[in-house]
């Protein structure tokens, strides 16, 4: 049964946000997978092309591109604005970067939506990329901050370590190594079947590049077209052998935390009139967004948060999303969140998440939607949300409506 939210929302209205296209790059290891000798501006440019090329659309239309980027020094600006003139994007189209650390490739889609929502623009991209490979670490922390400012308990709050943050959310919320690892050991068991049956096929594009062997230092070109840290066999036992990463006695680990990773997604969105009148294919709609802010100690609680409240603003109940794409930065704070919202965890992450897959931080904001689309295309679902916690304390969430 369809509540009276949900039948409103799967009406199609001609200046609705629609998605035309949605695809990613595979995700691969920082600093050991296919994109380690690879920098972001390339991995970009194979998402940027593909959105536009694959439903024929003349790149001359697009006329804002909004990027999600967290880690390179000047935001990645002139890196991204490249990455589109070498994607054949004209320089009629306008670039920006935005750093809302792991929502920026949400944040960026939010961006092109609001602008078409307000009749700035007909059609954008909202995108999302990172190389951890090459800004992953302390080079992309200011050398100090100011002590005046960290005289501030939660400002100093935003410095504690992420996977201390995972901490202290499974202390604060009693969430036991056993429970996380067995979450852990699922996502892999979920990306590892997807992988297997091919299901990540149709939303990755395959890139070709140049990779270097550290053995013989030999360079050779490769295509890159799955993701490199799903693993087979991975078990809650084999979880349970892993020493914990931050604590002595802590219960976040390697296995049951995200993976460093490289990896790119992009987003083509238009109004529905001028989709319409282009003759676009239509994926869905984008219907709303939310962030939140939670405190920075407890960052990871963000989408026990921001859920809510992207529900409440689309005249939703829970039980009216079909599924959930919720950001697995560390098991700890995604089991806090789905248990807090009291959702199924069948209806989450159906091929598996971050822990399994990676989280390219400023990517996964945009490859949870090109993930989304792809399971709702299978399963004919209608309505799914994304949601991510934020380093530093906040949540964000999104609603979209499959078409397909």
């Amino acid at each position: 049964m369809s509540s009276a939210g949900k039948t409103k929302l799967l009406q199609k209205n001609d200046n609705d946000v629609v998605i035309v296209a949605a695809y990613r790059t595979a995700i691969t290891k920082a600093r050991k997978g296919g994109f380690k000798d690879t920098l972001p501006e390339e991995i970009l440019t194979a998402v940027l092309r593909a959105v536009y090329e694959k439903v024929s659309l003349d790149p001359k239309l697009i006329e804002d591109v909004a990027v999600g980027n967290v880690l390179p020094p000047g935001g990645g600006a002139s890196a991204a604005r490249m990455a589109a003139l070498y994607a054949g994007i004209p320089n009629t189209a306008a670039v920006n970067t935005v750093n809302r650390q792991c929502s920026s490739g949400l944040t960026s889609v939010n961006q092109i939506a609001m602008q078409i929502m307000t009749g700035q623009i007909d059609i954008g991209i909202g995108a999302g990329v990172e190389s951890m490979t090459h800004g992953y670490g302390a080079g992309a922390q200011p050398a100090a901050f100011s002590d005046k400012v960290l005289s501030c308990e939660e400002a100093e709050d935003c410095l504690i370590p992420m996977g201390i943050t995972s901490e202290n959310v499974a202390a604060q919320y009693g969430i036991s190594r056993a429970v996380q690892d067995d979450f852990a050991a699922k996502s892999f068991q979920k990306a590892a079947a997807a992988q297997k049956a091919g299901k990540f096929a149709a939303e990755i594009v395959p890139v070709t590049v140049k990779v270097v062997d550290p053995k013989t230092e030999e360079e050779k070109e490769i295509v890159v077209d799955s993701d490199d840290g799903v693993r087979e066999g991975v078990t809650a036992a084999s979880l349970a052998k892993l020493k914990p990463a931050f604590k002595k006695d802590g219960t976040t680990h390697a296995g049951n935390a995200s993976q460093v990773s490289d990896g790119a997604a992009a987003v083509l969105l238009a109004r529905r009139s001028v989709a319409k009148k282009l003759g676009l294919p239509v994926v869905g709609k984008f219907v709303t967004a939310a962030v939140v802010g939670v405190p920075p100690k407890i960052m990871g609680v963000g989408p026990a948060f921001a859920i809510p409240k992207v529900l409440a603003k689309a005249g939703l109940s829970k039980d009216d999303i079909d599924f959930y794409e919720i950001n697995e930065a560390f098991a700890s704070q995604a089991v806090f969140s789905i248990q807090h919202l009291g959702l199924p965890f069948e209806k989450i992450n159906l091929r598996g998440g971050a822990i399994a897959m990676g989280h390219p931080l400023g990517c996964t904001g945009s490859r949870q939607i090109a993930t989304g689309f792809s399971i709702a295309k299978e399963s004919g679902a209608k309505v799914f949300v994304t949601s991510m916690c934020i380093g530093s304390g906040m949540g964000m969430a999104a609603v979209f409506v499959n078409e397909q």
